[in-house]
């Protein structure tokens, strides 16, 4: 019998605002948040604590932000800071496990089933990891332990900032009954919507459906909620996580009016894409080329096509589609392309056209 798996999810608290107040420490007690400025449609990466206080929070846009805090400090993004924390918190990581897998700059699981550190206590190591990085980089973080991805995830929110929880193997399952739906991987705000409609306003009311009902209603996902509602999660720690796709995209100051201002915007944006993908260095084969539209009214939509090798004659064809589903003027052009998936592949979830958010 194998044995029980112990996984830690650290998560760095507000990181983007932590390396800002850390590098700056004037900053310290105010509120503060990292993102784009307001006059160029900017969006909030993240903010501090102080700020959240006002309700400001990532993915706003910069503007709403500043309504609601007046005396916001806005600070742009400075990735190559961020970059450096991320390497130094990555190494405390490795010191205790291989079994290392990043989700983005400010967060990790970890799997130390079977180190021998800290008498084996995963609790233990998580505390010793957090204490290294507020000595070490100098900001902090939370972690949530447990014995699989999902519920340590869902753990180390529960005692933020600079704190941990743990969820015991005989502790699952009571834990999960209790947890609103909104927290199961994958569900967002209209499948939250739908469930809470449905009477399922927790993972133990969403127990009563049988996998049939839910594959039912919510077809192939409805396996997945079958599983997670209960608490199920077999997946595994795994240390190269593959990149399912490349992008890139651009937030117009002014909306672009038509289909020819569309066009006309497109080399700029396949440009930039093509650097980043030399500097990606990726091996496996291009499946796919995607074109991402997001229209005036904040309507959006994504087209993608078979394309091994995809040029600006390919991209155009899929904008002009795009464009033809509103036909109105656009705010933001996205390209990309999606890779060729190995068979033995085991899905992992990254948005196309994300960005690293610290929550």
């Amino acid at each position: 019998m194998s044995a029980q798996r112990k996984i830690i999810h650290c998560d760095c608290d507000c990181f983007y605002a932590a390396v800002e107040m850390r590098d700056d420490p004037s900053l310290r007690g105010r509120p503060v948040a990292v993102g784009g400025r307001a006059e160029t449609r900017g969006v909030i990466a993240t903010c501090n604590y102080e700020a959240r206080a006002f309700g400001v929070h990532s993915a706003m846009s910069t503007a709403r932000a500043m309504k609601l805090c007046p005396q916001l400090v806005l600070l742009p993004p400075d990735f190559e800071r961020y970059r450096a924390a991320s390497r130094q918190i990555l190494a405390i990581y490795t010191d205790y496990t291989p079994l290392v897998e990043p989700l983005s700059l400010d967060e990790a699981y970890l799997d130390v089933t079977g180190v021998a550190r800290c008498k084996g206590s995963a609790s233990l190591m998580a505390e010793e990891i957090r204490a290294r990085i507020h000595a070490e980089v100098g900001i902090t973080a939370s972690a949530g332990i447990a014995p699989n991805k999902f519920i340590a995830k869902v753990a180390s929110d529960w005692n933020k900032p600079n704190g941990q929880f743990v969820v015991r193997p005989q502790d699952v399952d009571a834990f999960v009954a209790a947890l609103p739906v909104k927290k199961l991987f994958g569900v967002g705000k209209v499948t939250a919507a739908r469930l809470q409609k449905l009477g399922a306003n927790t993972c133990g009311d969403l127990r009563s459906w049988s996998l049939a009902d839910l594959t039912r209603e919510f077809g192939s996902f409805g396996a997945a909620l079958h599983r997670l509602c209960r608490g199920i999660d077999t997946r595994e720690v795994k240390p190269d996580r593959t990149r399912k796709s490349l992008s890139v995209e651009t937030t117009y100051v002014t909306d672009l009016p038509d289909l020819a201002a569309c066009r006309a915007a497109l080399p700029a944006l396949i440009g930039e894409f093509r650097r980043r993908f030399e500097r990606a260095r990726e091996a496996r084969p291009v499946h796919k080329a995607v074109v991402k539209i997001k229209f005036a009214d904040f309507t959006q939509t994504t087209v993608e096509c078979v394309s091994s090798a995809p040029d600006e004659f390919v991209w155009q064809q899929l904008l002009d589609e795009g464009h033809a589903r509103r036909g109105k003027p656009v705010r933001l052009l996205g390209v990309g392309v999606r890779f060729a998936e190995a068979e033995a592949d085991e899905p992992v979830q990254i948005d196309l056209f994300g960005s690293d958010q610290a929550p």
